[in-house]
Order: C-alpha cells, then sequence, then structure tokens
C-alpha cells in the first residue's frame, strides 16, 4: 500500500506542489487539475512539460482524474451531443496517461436518481424506472474504449452520482461484466452521504473490485442536506480509519491511497488545510503502521 496526494488539493501549481511532496516525502501524485486544466484539457507540450516536471523530481503517477460523465443524467443517451463530448475528453485522458505512465483513469457516473430498486409497491411507486439501465449505457462505451485501449479505469463512488456506494461500484461493474478494465475507486467520505458504512462498503470491493483510494474526512447532515470538511480524524469517519487502514494490509492492497486535501481552515488555504492534516492520514495508512 503506497501513500499518495491529489496534487490540485495543495496547488494547481505542480512546481509547487511538488515541492510540497518532497517535503512530505510524498512519490505518488494524483492529477486532476494541472495550472489552469483539468486533464485531458492539456495540450501536447503541457502534458511533456507535466511528464518531465514528475520524472524530474522521481514522482509516479498513481491516477488521472477527470469529471468524466458527471453532470449527465438519465435524459441523455450514448452519441448525443454531450456524452459524446465526455468520451472525446475520456480519449484525450487515456492518450495522456499514456505519456505519463498513470495505471488508472477516473470516471464518474451519471447524476444521481434516488430509489433505483423496490419491492412490495416500491418499484411501481418510488422507483425511477429505467434510471440503472440508461446508466449502464452511458458507461459501456467507456468501458469498450479502455479495454480497446489496454487501460484500466476506476468509477469513484461520488455524493451526487449514481454510484455512491460501494454497493452500486461493484454492481456497475458485475451488470456491465467490466472486472476486467474497471474497479472501484472508494471514497469511504462520499458514501457518508448516503450512510454506507465504510467497513461494509470495504466488504463488497473484496475479491478484486477495488481499484484506488481517495481518504477525507466529513461530517453529514443528509437531512439538512448539509456537508461539513472535517479535519482527518474529527468527522465521522475518525473512528473508522484504524479499522480501514488494517483491512487494506490484511487483503494486500498493493494500491495507492490518495490523500484528499479538500479542508481549509476557513480562510480558503487548502494548503494550510494540507499541512494541518497529512500526518494524521501518514500516521494511519502509512507502511509500517501496527495492523493489530
Amino acid at each position: 500500500m503506497r501513500l499518495g496526494v491529489i496534487c490540485d488539493g495543495i496547488s494547481r501549481d505542480l512546481a509547487h506542489t511538488l515541492d510540497v511532496m518532497d517535503e512530505f516525502a510524498i512519490d505518488m501524485a494524483e492529477l486532476q487539475f494541472v495550472w489552469d486544466a483539468e486533464v485531458g484539457d492539456h495540450s501536447a507540450q503541457d502534458i511533456r512539460r507535466i511528464d518531465s516536471l514528475l520524472r524530474d523530481r522521481g514522482k509516479r503517477v498513481a491516477c488521472l482524474s477527470r469529471h468524466v460523465f458527471a453532470g449527465l443524467t438519465t435524459a441523455n443517451s450514448p452519441g448525443d451531443a454531450e456524452h459524446t463530448r465526455h468520451m472525446e475528453a475520456l480519449r484525450r485522458v487515456i492518450g495522456m496517461a499514456q505519456v505519463v505512465g498513470s495505471p488508472l483513469v477516473r470516471i464518474m457516473t451519471n447524476r444521481k436518481e434516488q430509489i433505483l430498486w423496490g419491492r412490495h409497491g416500491a418499484e411501481q411507486w418510488n422507483v425511477a424506472k429505467g434510471a440503472w439501465d440508461k446508466t449502464l449505457a452511458l458507461i459501456a462505451p467507456a468501458v469498450d474504449l479502455a479495454r480497446a485501449e489496454g487501460t484500466r479505469l476506476v468509477v469513484e463512488t461520488g455524493n451526487g452520482t449514481m454510484v455512491n456506494s460501494a454497493w452500486t461500484g461493484r454492481r456497475l461493474i458485475d451488470d456491465l461484466g467490466a472486472k476486467d478494465v474497471l474497479g472501484v475507486l472508494w471514497d469511504p467520505a462520499n458514501n457518508c452521504w448516503c450512510h454506507e458504512d465504510p467497513m461494509a462498503g470495504y466488504a463488497v470491493l473484496r475479491d478484486g473490485y477495488l481499484g484506488h483510494v481517495h481518504i477525507k474526512d466529513v461530517q453529514v447532515d443528509t437531512p439538512r442536506a448539509t456537508l461539513e470538511v472535517r479535519p482527518m480524524g474529527q468527522g465521522q469517519l475518525g473512528p473508522a480509519f484504524a479499522d480501514m487502514a488494517r483491512a487494506l494490509r490484511e487483503d494486500g492492497y498493493d494500491g495507492v491511497v490518495s490523500f484528499e486535501s479538500v479542508y481549509h481552515p476557513g480562510d480558503g488555504d487548502f494548503e494550510a488545510g494540507f499541512r494541518m492534516q497529512y500526518d494524521s492520514f501518514r500516521d494511519a495508512f502509512g507502511p509500517g503502521q501496527a495492523s493489530g
């Protein structure tokens, strides 16, 4: 298990972020926004510059994380203008991954419909009929592209997306028959919104479904539609971090756990938020920590 960081959680200035990564002895970089662009929107020259900066500093890329398919709805269909735009962006990100040596490319899913399955009357009165099948149709072309390009995708468990839990992530993979090219990017803090217990969520990702991990801490208030990012260990996931790390170690997870630095202390300074928290993250998930 290796530790990394989502770089723009420190700064979109990649050179500065690499300085901070050196300071904290972090080798794995997850790229989302670099300079003024999201991955997939950089020129060939910019991609070569990014690759050179990383290699010169001895950093490896853990994942390229664009918000592919985020914002689509069940009103969209494969081949329409918006879906085509996202597929074209995915092609560009895959091309960038091949240059910078990223083993993973993140995708998202379309906007959440709340009730997808039901029984004893709910299937008639409450279920968003056909929503899940429409989601499968939107994601299937990405799976086909990944197979053709020899690329592995990971689908993130998002707050407001159709895959918003480990359980729905696994079901997406199974329903698409895509375990060979698609894994779950497990973000247990995002899953708090749907009240998925983190260890129950992790349990369904065993047996080859887990592709990548994001870690942050939050406090959710779903009835009040409010989300608060908290310093690591001070949110509702605090008591579970040790169990998460222990399970990953015991199962021999050999991927990257990326720290998602999206907390600021009230002034918008996300680098300060990173500096406040990273030692706690490393203490929980770093190598050499106790597994018992």
